[in-house]
């Protein structure tokens, strides 16, 4: 069977986990509150330095300038956004690498029991490789965090070269989460006043051509209807793209952004939120306003039960769970790594392994990154 019939046979990708964004936009009737975890509370840590609750177990996987576990490959400095997809009985993750000039991604491959069969370069000569996204077709949407920076489409296989897609604009891109239904790609900006985009390509599954449009609504909008506008030059030079249109909305530090049957969540760390936007409306709402356990939003991604998963950039090293019913407390807590910042949260297909990394792990520095994998009764 071919990849992209997998992921339409109901495999799970990064962007596919099947949770309800009405069931979100129902629940809340405003920001998610703190509250007491679903998962109970956290544990003292482990062996890996990681608290967690009854019943879950850690594991590192890789480790910056380190060779993966049986294989030859030595794992990438400063571990950043990542993604699942399903291989047969097994899946890959894939991991970008946030440092300049040389930081690309690569990927490593389990079985259907969680062992580690290989590990392998998906791109490389790329800069500064931030977050984002995987697309329905099978490939990982590799963002730049650069001034101009580029979407690198890339191969969770390594077996085709990664492609430059410079048509979905030429600005510091973060992260970017696929919507099948509407045929549109959304991204973020690493900006204080970054922008939220939309690339609308004229063939979907093709991301070579197409246009690229900004959301656009009053700057102090927090709920209500937007529209979109066209960039009339995508490669941001002289005029930086969230520049060239006056209506367009600006956010203070876009980050994590992930799709779910009608509803995009996007954060925004300078302000510490959480975003969500009805494709279907065009409405804008706000999912979380600050205020609680969860700080530095940063990465974010889904599970089965619904629940999303924010991974925080500083703050107290958590990663967050907010429940579908409007709840916020903290998953998981990473202890002593008070200089780094939590990345790449994906779901394996089944929904019962999560990974990420700390990027910079206990040494506070590039080459000290660690990439872990947690196991336990997700909810389902």
């Amino acid at each position: 069977m071919e990849r992209r019939d997998l992921f339409r046979a109901g495999v799970v990708g990064a962007g596919a986990v099947a949770f309800s964004g009405a069931l979100w936009r129902g629940a809340f009737g405003g920001p998610a509150q703190v509250s007491a975890s679903p998962y109970g509370p956290l544990q003292p840590a482990d062996g890996n330095g990681i608290q967690l609750p009854a019943g879950f177990t850690s594991r590192v996987i890789a480790r910056s300038g380190q060779r993966v576990s049986g294989t030859s490959y030595s794992w990438h400095w400063a571990p950043d956004g990542g993604a699942c997809f399903a291989n047969g009985s097994g899946w890959i993750y894939v991991s970008n690498s946030e440092i300049p000039l040389f930081g690309g991604a690569s990927a490593i491959r389990f079985a259907a029991d969680g062992a580690i069969q290989s590990a392998y370069r998906i791109l490389s000569n790329s800069n500064l490789n931030c977050a984002g996204g995987a697309t329905p077709w099978n490939t990982w949407l590799s963002c730049e965090e650069i001034e101009l920076g580029r979407v690198m489409e890339t191969d969770p296989w390594g077996v085709q070269s990664a492609r430059e897609r410079t048509r979905m604009g030429r600005f510091k891109h973060e992260a970017a989460a696929c919507d099948p239904v509407q045929r549109v790609v959304y991204m973020t900006e690493d900006e204080g006043d970054g922008c939220f985009y939309r690339f609308v390509p004229d063939v979907w599954g093709d991301l070579n051509t197409g246009q690229l449009q900004v959301l656009c609504a009053p700057a102090d909008l927090e709920s209500g209807p937007v529209t979109w506008q066209n960039i009339p030059d995508r490669d941001g030079f002289p005029v930086a793209t969230r520049e060239q249109v006056a209506a367009a909305k600006h956010f203070d530090g876009g980050e994590g952004c992930w799709y779910d049957n009608g509803i995009v969540y996007f954060t925004t760390k300078g302000d510490n939120r959480v975003w969500s936007y009805n494709t279907a409306a065009s409405t804008l709402d706000l999912a979380y306003n600050g205020g609680g356990d969860l700080s530095g939003v940063d990465n974010i991604t889904g599970s089965r039960s619904g629940d999303l998963f924010v991974a925080e950039d500083g703050g107290n090293m958590e990663i967050c769970v907010i429940t579908p019913s409007g709840e916020v407390a903290p998953f998981l807590r990473i202890l002593n790594q008070g200089s780094s910042e939590i990345t790449g949260p994906a779901f394996n297909p089944a929904g019962n392994r999560l990974y990420f990394s700390s990027q910079r792990g206990t040494a506070g520095q590039a080459w000290g990154g660690i990439t872990y994998e947690v196991t336990g009764p997700f909810r389902s």
